[in-house]
């Protein structure tokens, strides 16, 4: 997956807000490419309200490593970072289960979502960083969405291919929106003519 992680216009800082918000399309970007990757890896993961909750799942993983690496990052800003981050996640996630379900109103589905999230990262919490053991405890969350016969190799698939993978999309995204160093011009303004 391409991840745009530098701003178009870079002539002012930009506001913690600003960087959370497009962390929070670059998170669920990565979480729709998991699951593309997992379906086209032939997991039962039905269309309907197991999509979502597999989803949801995903983006809560997905948020709070994104917490981490603004916690190393942003200093005391990372607390409005996240806020922001998971509000802007539980929006666009609402929306669209709104869009696709319509099994409840856009605000009930996004304080649905922000109460599992508040209670998957205090789960979270209890990892010092993200490792075998958080991997591992993402699984077992996703092994209770996925169908009986892959709930023997989520595991495998997550922990070994889809995770890591995951992560190295949000650290490369927070990295770069982050980032204050000057772009390089695109390649005509890098070219000259003569």
């Amino acid at each position: 997956m391409r991840v745009k992680n530098h701003w178009f216009r870079n002539e002012r800082p930009k506001a913690v807000a600003d960087i959370a918000g497009a962390v929070a399309f670059i998170v669920w970007r990565g979480a729709q490419q998991v699951l593309r990757n997992m379906r086209r890896a032939d997991f039962d993961i039905e269309t309907g309200p197991k999509y979502f909750d597999f989803l949801s799942e995903w983006l809560i993983f997905l948020v709070q490593c994104a917490d981490r690496t603004a916690f190393e990052r942003l200093g005391e800003a990372r607390i409005e970072f996240t806020t922001v981050l998971a509000n802007r996640v539980g929006e666009i996630f609402a929306d669209n289960r709104n869009d696709l379900l319509g099994d409840a109103s856009a605000a009930e589905i996004k304080d649905r979502f922000i109460d599992l999230l508040n209670l998957r990262l205090s789960d979270y919490a209890d990892f010092e960083r993200i490792d075998y053991g958080c991997l591992r405890y993402l699984a077992g969350q996703l092994a209770h969405v996925v169908g009986p016969r892959d709930t023997v190799w989520v595991h495998d698939q997550v922990m070994e291919i889809e995770a890591p993978q995951a992560l190295e999309w949000v650290e490369r995204g927070i990295g770069g929106l982050l980032d204050e160093s000057p772009r390089r011009g695109s390649r005509s303004e890098r070219v000259s003519g003569e």
